[in-house]
């Protein structure tokens, strides 16, 4: 697996190295919220989840760690890979909610559908987003994503039902 570089951002293949950035990044109970997470149900990061996550990661061979200034701050990565069909899945997550709405995540998309579309070879990325989690839906749209479809209270969070929305982008459009 491959690093790969942007202007402000890294892309690092996965480690279980990476336990003890992961841990020191601890949880958000703003940023557990947009992955879906009641705030009842937030946990404090533990040492032993750090490393649970890292090894998971690692395990990935589509997942990278975002890096800023060689600081962990999240990761991305592919899931429900089909190369016959030359498409897969999408999830990213900045961790340091210091570090949200400034074009890093954004980059890092970029950084990745480009790795997809020319080297993997892929067709179609596809992302699920909770409808209220509008700054991640500006920055799929930046990127190119554009809503597919929508499905109805799929998430139930803080006692409240919650629309997914389908998001996705098609190699064509992406290197046009």
């Amino acid at each position: 697996m491959i690093s790969l570089e942007g202007a402000r951002v890294r892309l690092s293949p996965a480690s279980p190295d990476d336990a003890e950035a992961r841990f020191l990044l601890g949880t958000d109970a703003g940023i557990s919220k947009m992955f879906g997470v009641s705030q009842s149900d937030v946990k404090p990061m533990t040492r032993d989840a750090a490393k649970e996550w890292a090894q998971g990661q690692a395990q990935n061979p589509y997942a990278w760690m975002i890096e800023v200034e060689q600081r962990l701050i999240g990761e991305i990565k592919l899931h429900s890979l089909n190369f016959q069909d030359r498409r897969a899945s999408m999830a990213i997550a900045i961790y340091d909610p210091a570090l949200l709405g400034k074009g890093l995540g954004s980059e890092a998309i970029r950084l990745l559908l480009q790795h997809a579309f020319t080297e993997l070879k892929l067709h179609r990325i596809g992302i699920r987003v909770l409808a209220y989690n509008e700054r991640a839906i500006r920055a799929y749209r930046r990127c190119g994503f554009v809503v597919e479809g929508r499905e109805r209270e799929t998430a139930f969070v803080d006692d409240e039902w919650h629309d997914d929305l389908m998001m996705g982008l098609l190699s064509t459009e992406f290197l046009a």
